[in-house]
């Protein structure tokens, strides 16, 4: 769910036989390979897809860009619903450094000092926004996970904890054999 056929052409598995690889996205991507098909869609809505119809569903910091409370926890359902197995890495919301951003602390301000941050300057990986009403969509659509919220949107996975410098920089939830 989300990424780009690039990652699995770096891990090498673009191409490869026995493997099949579906990608999700919000937008529309070109494959270039056998193997891999791109599909547009919705990570919280998927019903085109039958239940455990995936060996398993990979997602690498995408939950925390889909929306609010509601739509994060109908990802996690459907992450769920279609799997057989599920790997789900998010940043952690604590963790000082705000990844997309790259500012410290930049999660625990008001939405409206943030929104004004990014009128002003471009902010790591996000341009600037000179228009108040962009800035903060821009700002109100990345909502980083808990470690507590990750364990009630998985709670038969195994959570573990990405450190950096002694501090959880993300959590990845995975499940694999469950028989569910």
């Amino acid at each position: 769910m989300g990424g780009t056929r690039r990652v699995w052409e770096r891990i090498g598995f673009a191409d490869q036989e026995g493997i099949f690889i579906t990608v999700l996205n919000a937008v529309p991507q070109i494959s270039g390979h056998k193997n891999i098909e791109c599909v547009v869609g919705d990570a919280c809505n998927m019903p085109q897809y039958r239940d455990r119809e995936f060996d398993i569903v990979f997602s690498n910091s995408v939950i925390e860009h889909v929306g609010e409370e509601v739509r994060i926890k109908q990802m996690a359902d459907e992450v769920r619903r279609i799997g057989k197995n599920y790997y789900v890495q998010t940043p952690n919301y604590y963790f000082p450094l705000e990844p997309h951003f790259i500012f410290p602390f930049f999660q625990f301000l008001p939405i409206s000092v943030r929104a004004s941050l990014l009128q002003r300057f471009d902010l790591a990986f996000v341009r600037r926004k000179p228009v108040r009403a962009e800035a903060e969509a821009e700002v109100r659509s990345i909502n980083l996970l808990t470690g507590r919220q990750v364990k009630r949107l998985f709670p038969r996975a195994h959570i573990v904890q990405e450190r950096v410098f002694g501090m959880t920089k993300s959590f990845q939830a995975y499940e694999f054999g469950a028989g569910h």
